[in-house]
């Protein structure tokens, strides 16, 4: 619901585009349907929570007003959107800061008991770009999430979900090193999410633009299923369906 989004910001500016595009992707097997507020590109300022709530709160509504079995999730790091989405009828809380640019984000995400996906992140949106420094990635993370799981257990969060958080204070060296060793993460014991569609280091590489990394997208997304992955986060749900299908195939074969 941000007008700045890397890829598809501004596309869905009225309460019939909203619908549309929930529809659409239900249609094509979207579990669940995120909802953001405030753009995480590399660069972004902050908006107000204020700006925030009325871009999401409305959306929430729509959708569950003509589609009410919808599963909501909501990507914020804001405690008091989380709260207020929840309240509205959402499921879920992504964030991309898990627990670390509001304190009170776990206290609520357990008071709701809801599933919580953390994402790794350093520095902020604003400034991840030059945090791209680790002695050692997998390693780094696996520390980063151990801590954060702790905390999160300890607040009383019973339903986790961990987000590696490819092109977070990471290169496409680093994301493509993340990528082939996302295995390891399968030693925490949650569920891993992996949110690779349309980003720079497909369309960089392949000297393209983000309208044009469908394909890559989906090269993506396989090796995300081969290496670990539980979920996958996309703006094409239909190829993610297909790629999940014949990998669940490909497995059972």
């Amino acid at each position: 619901m941000t007008p700045n989004s890397f890829y598809d910001g501004g596309f869905y500016k009225n309460k019939s585009e909203v619908l549309s595009q929930t529809e659409k992707l239900l249609n094509e097997g979207a579990d669940f349907i995120d909802i953001g507020g405030c753009s995480s590109k590399p660069g972004t300022e902050e908006v107000s929570q204020e700006e925030e709530l009325n871009r999401i709160l409305p959306a929430i509504e729509t959708i569950l007003k003509k589609l009410p079995k919808t599963l909501i999730s909501v990507d914020t790091f804001r405690s008091e959107v989380a709260a207020e989405s929840l309240n509205a009828g959402a499921c879920m809380i992504n964030d991309i800061s898990a627990g670390s640019y509001d304190q009170n984000m776990m206290k609520t995400v357990a008071k709701f008991q809801v599933p919580y996906i953390m994402m790794h992140i350093k520095g902020t949106p604003k400034t991840m770009r030059q945090k791209n420094h680790y002695n050692d990635l997998l390693k780094d993370l696996i520390f980063y999430f151990s801590e954060k799981i702790e905390a999160a257990r300890s607040a009383g969060i019973n339903d986790l979900i961990i987000d590696p958080g490819f092109g977070f204070a990471k290169n496409s060296t680093q994301n493509f090193e993340l990528l082939k060793k996302m295995k390891l993460l399968e030693n925490l014991e949650h569920p891993i999410l992996a949110g690779l569609s349309r980003k720079s280091t497909i369309y960089k590489t392949l000297k393209i633009t983000a309208k044009e990394a469908l394909n890559g997208t989906t090269v993506m997304n396989t090796l995300a299923l081969v290496n670990g992955a539980n979920m996958l986060r996309v703006h094409d749900v239909k190829e993610a369906a297909e790629c999940v299908a014949l990998m669940e195939a490909y497995k059972v074969a």
